[in-house]
């Protein structure tokens, strides 16, 4: 992900879909799930969408392939763009959106 261009649209529902572009110029649509700040930087869970799709009931559904961790920085024009964490935010990642989790089930 780390070498891919991305644009974050606000769609009408209040979702941020985060569509990415690799060095083929082949577009990747996501929806930000959750943004988990940790210390002044901040997070977001990406989940991919395939418009379209059918589920396994045979109707026509939004189905979630892809799970990405990412790191959401601020680039020289001021823009937020998305990119890879290191081995050790991940982790500190994962352990917060756990903690999410057990939360809301509660």
């Amino acid at each position: 992900m780390a070498d891919e261009k991305n644009l974050v649209q606000e769609q009408e529902d209040g979702d941020l879909v985060v569509i990415m572009t690799d060095e083929e110029g082949n577009e990747f649509y996501y929806r930000e799930e959750v943004m988990i700040p940790i210390g002044n930087k901040k997070f977001a869970i990406l989940v991919s969408i395939e418009e379209e799709d059918t589920c396994n009931c045979g109707c026509h559904a939004e189905v979630n392939n892809d799970v990405f961790v990412a790191r959401i920085d601020v680039d020289e024009d001021g823009e937020e763009v998305y990119v890879d964490p290191t081995d050790e935010e991940f982790d500190m990642v994962c352990e917060e959106y756990n903690k999410i989790i057990e939360e809301d089930a509660e």
